[in-house]
Formats: structure tokens, sequence, C-alpha cells
């Protein structure tokens, strides 16, 4: 896929990237560049994500008594 860069600096995404992804209007993308490229992924911050590492068992603690 190609998508043209407008007068802002800004692209539209593809429809099939958004939907495939769940993207939404107001949805936050991280951006990195690594090497010649940029890499745009999806920040997740909901509330289940940020109480998810709260709640992590240690190794181990699943092996019987």
């Amino acid at each position: 896929m190609e998508v043209s860069v407008g007068e802002r600096g800004q692209i539209t995404l593809p429809k099939a990237v958004r939907d495939a992804l769940g993207l939404a209007k107001g949805s936050v993308l991280k951006v990195e560049l690594e090497g010649g490229r940029i890499v745009l992924s999806k920040h997740v911050d909901d509330a289940i994500s940020r109480v998810r590492g709260r709640f992590a068992r240690e190794p181990g603690a699943d092996a019987p008594a």
C-alpha cells in the first residue's frame, strides 16, 4: 500500500489497516524511526491493560504444593 504525505505532513491510513488494528478517531499511535523506516504501532492504554500487571502471578505460583 502507498499513501501520500499531505500539505501539513499528514497521511491517511487505509481503511483496511485501521479496521485490522481497531483504530478509530482518537486512537493513539506510537511513532518510531528504525533505520530508514517509520514504524507505527498501536498504543494500548485502557483500564484493563493498566491493571493487568498488578495481578500477574509470580513464576512458579501455579506449581502444586
